[in-house]
């Protein structure tokens, strides 16, 4: 493997993964992953760009920033490329009014959003509001109208909490997807729009830019697809055995490393900040 300098050579921004990366949620907010907090402290003293790129759609930005904060970690709202603005400024720009299968704690970033006469639904990380009853209705929506649209933020399998492995949004999607017929319109990882979102409010190039993250799929192969390099830390989600059987599909191998080592090693090689 090449040595980090070399790896690292030309990168001059950072977006990082936030679940699975700087922690794992869960009760009472979960709980950070062992040196993460002074691994970013030491990033953001570098001269390298830093911002925070997620598929969080349980809780709204600035509660997940307030959460943050608490664990100890600096990072502010406007630091953060989130789901749920990113489908709110797309349902203003379409006219679209959607039915929302979503988690309580992000409704409220959909406080503007004309929901009535739904023409759309919206599906989110809807945790245990992944009723029959729930998914049937979204279905009906879905099948009464004459050009169906599914927006879902994230199309994740599944991330890690303190208690184990939770299933995510994209099982549900995929199960609208094939019930109607159609496909979602994915706002998030690995959506490219997404990343150059995310990248445009970094102002580098995507060659400049490194992903770090724990999702092979989501993190890896969509960071990749955009020209990014990519780093996958052996925290969160990770499992060796999906890592190894999405190399061929998805992905070029990918560099992989213990965090918080992965970011700290990224603040060494670049020089600090004056």
């Amino acid at each position: 493997m090449a040595a980090w300098g070399e790896r690292l050579a030309g990168v001059r921004g950072v977006l990082l993964d936030i679940s699975g990366v700087l922690y794992d949620g869960g009760e009472g907010g979960g709980a950070p992953i062992v040196g993460s907090v002074e691994a970013l402290a030491r990033l953001k003293r570098s001269q390298l760009k830093v911002r925070f790129c997620t598929n969080e759609s349980q809780k709204s930005r600035g509660d997940l920033v307030g959460m943050l904060r608490r664990l100890g970690f600096d990072i502010s709202e406007g630091e953060v490329t989130a789901p749920a603005p990113a489908t709110c400024l797309i349902l203003k720009e379409r006219g679209l009014r959607p039915h929302l299968l979503i988690h309580d704690g992000v409704r409220s970033e959909f406080d503007q959003i004309d929901t009535s006469n739904p023409n759309c639904v919206v599906i989110a990380d809807a945790g245990e509001g992944f009723s029959y009853q729930n998914m049937n209705k979204a279905f009906q929506v879905l099948m009464e109208l004459e050009n169906p649209v599914l927006f879902s933020l994230g199309k994740g399998r599944y991330y890690k909490e303190t208690s184990g492995l939770m299933l995510d949004v994209g099982p549900y999607m995929k199960a609208l997807e094939y019930a109607c017929g159609i496909e979602a319109e994915v706002v998030g990882k690995p959506s490219p729009e997404f990343f150059k979102s995310a990248l445009r409010e970094m102002r580098v190039e995507a060659h400049q830019a490194i992903m770090i993250g724990d999702d092979i799929v989501g993190d890896i192969s969509g960071a990749q697809r955009c020209g990014m390099r990519a780093l996958q830390v052996r925290t969160g989600k990770f499992r060796s055995i999906l890592r190894t059987r999405v190399w061929s599909t998805s992905c070029r191998r990918p560099s992989c490393s213990r965090q918080p080592a992965a970011i700290t090693e990224l603040a060494r090689v670049s020089p600090s900040a004056s």
